[in-house]
């Protein structure tokens, strides 16, 4: 099976977004995959922001169930790509998890950038719809590179 873990900071805003819009750009697929998100410094069991809610439900998509949680070494070793939004996030999980290192790699990466996925957080209606653009974009242009990583 297939797999791909997003992270980001608290796993309340663009993992659970890239989370959620990722299962849903698969498809009729999403049954080869195992898709979940988590965070570098997440509390464990914070609901998605209620933007992220709102973005994701103006998509059909349905996150109310989404639970925050830490990233730890149990979670690095069950996923075959770990794709996270900014260079801090890499550096502390190839730091603190140096044996899983070569399964982490910015988002952006997919598509060949090295740029950072701006946190919407606290931001407007808007900063949340531009940076679900962005996500979107990647995993459109950058699915089959996702898809080669998350292979088991």
């Amino acid at each position: 099976m297939k797999s791909v873990l997003f992270v980001c900071t608290a796993n309340v805003c663009r993992s659970p977004m890239a989370q959620g819009l990722f299962l849903a750009a698969l498809g009729e697929n999403v049954d080869h995959w195992r898709v979940e998100s988590a965070g570098v410094a997440a509390v464990e069991g914070a609901p998605a922001s209620q933007k992220t809610l709102e973005l994701l439900a103006e998509r059909g998509i349905d996150l109310s169930s989404h639970k925050s949680r830490p990233v730890d070494r149990y979670l690095m070793e069950q996923f075959n790509l770990i794709l996270v939004m900014e260079h801090r996030h890499k550096q502390i999980l190839q730091s603190q998890f140096p044996q899983f290192a070569s399964k982490v790699y910015l988002l952006s990466e997919m598509v060949g950038e090295q740029r950072e996925i701006d946190d919407p957080g606290g931001g407007t209606m808007e900063d949340y719809r531009r940076t679900a653009q962005i996500l979107e974009s990647i995993f459109r242009e950058g699915y089959s590179r996702i898809e080669q990583l998350a292979q088991a």
